[in-house]
């Protein structure tokens, strides 16, 4: 059964690094293939305090190399390719993951890997009959940062500067879209989407579900993500979910 597993849901350096709640990406199960996508810190413990082999990961996904969404991708590779003895798993990520002075995935890592894609604005990626288009290179603090689609089913609107050309690029009516909603509201200039951004996508692409996840610092300090998004749903007449860690959601 097709579903999403948020391994956490804490989003921007403060609210991760000072804990208010877990940051180990999500897990896609489609097609019965299992994706890890932006594994944070903590990704790696929190598949094994779920109970979730690593080796039955099939692909690892990075929407940029930003800490909150890379930091465990060596040790989640390695798992999955049990030290290198096995050769099945994909890496999917912006070629500055890669390469260059920033990269986050070692060189000996690469070696393990089953296949390698680099994403491109508009380019589509498959492995094991999934299918990952990068419809949108987002503004994000001058990382290289994409929405990711899945499947056609799946849009993930990861970290960005809200620009108006999201609402040409983005799909209409996806069965879910995943918004990074870092922000309550927006008081001072950060590259992050605010609840604000988050009806704009919500009211113009009308998708059949919504979550809401990778919440900052003060929204959570400050605010309710479950009184945010029954507000949203009121309104827009769609389900909009406010993401939990460990929280698991059928597609």
């Amino acid at each position: 059964m097709d579903r999403i597993l948020f391994l956490g849901t804490a989003g921007g350096r403060a609210s991760v690094f000072r804990f208010l709640r877990k940051a180990g990406g999500f897990l896609l199960f489609l097609k019965g293939r299992l994706l890890h996508v932006d594994p944070g810190p903590g990704a790696f413990v929190y598949l094994h305090q779920l109970g979730i082999d690593p080796r039955s990961i099939d692909l690892v996904v990075l929407s940029h190399i930003h800490l909150d969404h890379s930091s465990d991708v060596n040790a989640v590779l390695e798992s999955a390719t049990d030290g290198g003895k096995l050769r099945h798993v994909g890496l999917f990520a912006p070629r500055s993951a890669f390469e260059g002075r920033d990269r986050v995935v070692l060189p000996f890592i690469r070696e393990r890997l089953a296949l390698e894609g680099f994403f491109e604005e508009g380019k589509e990626l498959s492995y094991k009959g999934i299918r990952i288009k990068a419809v949108m290179k987002h503004t994000h603090h001058e990382a290289e940062t994409y929405a990711l689609l899945f499947d056609d089913r799946v849009l993930y609107v990861s970290c960005a500067l809200y620009e108006d050309r999201m609402l040409e690029l983005y799909p209409k009516g996806v069965e879910l879209m995943l918004i990074n909603t870092t922000l309550y509201r927006k008081t001072k200039p950060i590259d992050h989407l605010t609840v604000e951004d988050a009806e704009k996508l919500i009211s113009n692409l009308k998708p059949k579900k919504v979550i809401l996840t990778h919440f900052g610092y003060e929204f959570l300090l400050n605010h309710n993500p479950e009184r945010v998004a029954d507000e949203l749903s009121q309104k827009h007449g769609i389900p909009v979910i406010p993401a939990r860690d460990f929280m698991e959601v059928l597609i």
